[in-house]
């Protein structure tokens, strides 16, 4: 076998080894059981590491090849014009990369939140490092890059509070007993407002404050039902 082939098969052997320990290093931490803001950034950091320890293996063997090592003189002493042209080639691509860092660290959103995007709602599925996947309510999948994610208006509905508000309003005639009818229904909520008022009709509103949004709908139903109970017992 000449010395050329056994050099091509050590810088083979050089990317097959590379990539098994970049599938190894990315096995281990993807065993953690993490939250979402840990894991959004764990996520990035695996694909980080992955795509340095095979290019390090790639470029590793691609030096033992002497021709390639020769080139690679050739292509240092000119790393200014190489480096400019791939800067202007790649400026989005490396833009987004910049991008999905920034979002890993600073968290606008996170694998699993439900968010809107560009006026389309959906669940994080994955965090790339150039693209970020979004499962649509009719199941489609968004496909956004980092970078404009990074400078577009993100609406996140899972990072808030854990308090959400539930509301239930009502039309009853307006007239003298108006104010009697507001501090009766009162009771029957954590806030309670006149929101409309016309010549014949006013509109009350009665919230209260429940844990999680899925008890908002539960919750919102309850006060409908105090409030037609209160209704029919002040003979409204």
């Amino acid at each position: 076998m000449s010395l050329f082939w056994q050099r091509a098969l050590i810088a083979l052997a050089m990317i097959v080894a590379s990539s098994i320990v970049a599938q190894l290093v990315d096995w281990r931490i993807a065993r953690r059981e993490l939250a979402p803001g840990v894991a959004t950034r764990y996520r990035v950091l695996r694909r980080l590491i992955f795509a340095a320890i095979v290019l390090l293996g790639v470029l590793s063997a691609l030096l033992v090849l002497p021709p390639v090592r020769a080139l690679a003189g050739g292509v240092l002493a000119s790393s200014a014009i190489v480096g400019l042209v791939i800067g202007f080639a790649s400026q989005r691509t490396i833009g987004n990369l910049v991008a999905g860092i920034l979002i890993a660290i600073s968290q606008p959103l996170r694998l699993g939140d439900e968010v809107e995007v560009q006026g389309t709602r959906g669940v994080v599925e994955e965090i790339g490092l150039t693209y970020t996947w979004i499962r649509t309510r009719d199941n489609d999948q968004l496909v956004v890059p980092n970078e404009r994610l990074a400078s577009e208006t993100i609406r996140n509905s899972t990072i808030r509070s854990a308090r959400t508000l539930a509301e239930a309003t009502v039309q009853v005639p307006a007239g003298p007993g108006l104010r009697l009818l507001v501090d009766a229904l009162a009771s029957e909520g954590d806030e309670v407002y006149v929101t409309e008022l016309t010549a014949d009709t006013a509109t009350i509103a009665v919230r209260t404050w429940v844990s999680g949004e899925a008890a908002a709908e539960r919750a919102a139903s309850d006060l409908r039902l105090k409030i037609a109970e209160r209704l029919a017992g002040a003979g409204t």
